[in-house]
């Protein structure tokens, strides 16, 4: 009898760990159980509380994923799961990943992908390999914070070979943090998961980057899951009777098609469906420091903040020479859909935000500041945090489309 109650014990506590193993696609458990097979991943977080925001080291120092509500909450991070196997891809390792960090410019005449004098096509395009495909180094770690940095040889499009260095910070925050960086105090039903990405980028040349030089910029890019009804919410500085393409870029790949995007004087929608390629941009001088997303579906208001400096120069990052190099944009959003030939990296959509071009002495330094944060729960309390940062409500946001 002894024998037979410490083997219904032992198949128990088997069965427990076997749930608890056995997360659903789509929750943070799942995600965080597939990407420890393939890294020592760091997972933040705030306190006792249940949100949670996972760390890469291996890749690029990304935050792959974070959650609002334990290991069986919903993730918001869009992961690449096949990207895992099978040989490298010479143009770009698409993991995923709800934040990642870039350099730009892409493309114009200082472009850190394509190789002196290339044409500026899909055969020739390259993501630099300390962005793409190699380790960082962990600086310092906590249980809420960890420190990573990079050091790169990079060659722009120009010929200039730069010597830099990056710095990434990347902290989870409590609830009371974020509700002081919203300035708002939210309503008790919402759950929140929050964190800023803290990021320097050190001029290690012996030279000054320069108009004649070239230099680099910052790039900060945020991968999520789209659905059907997700709308992109990108506010601007009202434009009054100003032309709208002196506020936004929306051809990057192509025009928009008019049926998947709309304004207001102050208020950019984009539908983000994982359907059709598309690109936008708004200029450094009406772009405000955030933007987000709304998924009706999954019940979620996302909101990015970060660093806008109307009076600066961005780099233009469209893949030709012809364009000024300093008429870039401030904020991106993309929609992934299928190329020309049927396949299709995602589905997934992005929000993005730029530094200004890095014009920098040796040892000068740039810095960048982007926060994410994700909210759900009773829809009344998202809409309260929608009009105080947006401008608008849930309810407008649902009829754009």
């Amino acid at each position: 009898m002894m024998i037979a109650s410490c083997n219904d014990a032992t198949k128990k506590q088997q069965n427990e760990n076997r749930n608890e193993d056995a997360y659903k696609e789509g929750s943070f458990g799942y995600d965080l159980n597939f990407l420890r097979q393939y890294d020592s991943i760091v997972v933040l977080q705030a306190g006792n509380e249940n949100s949670k925001v996972i760390v890469s080291p291996k890749y690029q120092a990304k935050v792959f994923t974070s959650t609002a509500e334990g290991n069986k909450g919903f993730s918001f991070g869009w992961v690449n799961y096949k990207a895992f196997s099978g040989p490298a891809d010479e143009h770009m390792n698409a993991y995923g990943g709800e934040n990642r960090l870039w350099l730009g410019p892409e493309g114009g005449k200082f472009s850190l992908y394509f190789k002196p004098g290339a044409e500026m096509v899909f055969d020739n395009w390259r993501t630099p390999a300390p962005i793409d495909s190699e380790a960082w180094k962990v600086t310092n770690k906590t249980n809420d914070a960890i420190s990573l940095q990079k050091e790169m040889k990079l060659t722009n499009y120009k010929g200039t070979e730069m010597q830099l260095l990056v710095d990434r910070t990347i902290k989870i925050l409590d609830k009371q943090q974020i509700q002081n960086n919203v300035g708002l105090t939210l309503d008790t039903s919402i759950k929140v998961v929050g964190y800023e990405t803290a990021n320097v980028l050190t001029n290690k040349s012996s030279f000054e980057w320069t108009q004649t030089t070239g230099m680099p910029c910052m790039w900060i890019l945020d991968m999520f899951k789209p659905a059907p009804a997700t709308v992109i919410v990108v506010p601007f500085k009202n434009a009054g009777t100003e032309p709208f393409n002196k506020v936004a870029t929306t051809n990057y790949f192509g025009e928009i098609s008019a049926d998947r995007i709309r304004h207001t004087n102050g208020v950019l929608y984009f539908k983000a469906d994982g359907k059709s390629r598309g690109k936008l941009g708004i200029a450094p001088g009406k772009a405000k420091p955030m933007a987000g997303s709304y998924d009706v579906q999954n019940n979620v208001l996302t909101i990015t903040m970060f660093d806008v400096d109307p009076t600066a120069k961005y780099l233009n990052q469209e893949w030709n020479t012809s364009k000024p190099p300093f008429s870039g944009d401030a904020v991106n959003a993309y929609n992934d859909g299928p190329l020309a030939d049927g396949t299709q990296m995602g589905p997934f959509y992005e929000i993005e935000s730029v530094s200004p071009a890095a014009f920098l002495k040796p040892d000068g330094s740039l810095s960048h500041k982007h926060a994410v944060y994700h909210f759900t729960g009773n829809e009344q309390g998202l809409n309260l945090i929608a009009r105080k940062l947006f401008g608008v409500g849930l309810e407008e946001i649902k009829k754009a489309f």
